[in-house]
């Protein structure tokens, strides 16, 4: 182990980035400047529904960089980057 770090990395909470921290289960919401000029807003209508960045919505199933979330509402489960999402603050 040559080499190795003095120190351990730190883990704190701050530290940690969003997407990291989304895991099945997790309750999410849209980041609004994250989800702004994206493909998954360009392909979408003009105007997104304000309930996305409200949340909360709970996240299905994660696959490489997106994250299948449904809404507490009856629309259809949505893909998204999991970069262009938030934990929803308890």
């Amino acid at each position: 182990m040559a080499n190795s770090p003095a120190t351990a990395p730190s883990t704190d909470a701050a530290s940690v980035p969003a997407a990291a921290a989304i895991k099945k289960g997790s309750l999410v919401r849209v980041n609004r400047q994250a989800y702004a000029n994206s493909l998954e807003a360009q392909a979408s209508d003009s105007e997104p529904p304000a309930y996305i960045f409200e949340g909360p919505a709970e996240v299905l199933l994660i696959k490489g960089d997106y994250a299948q979330v449904r809404f507490r509402r009856p629309v259809p489960d949505v893909w998204l980057l999991s970069s262009q999402l938030e934990v929803f603050p308890a």
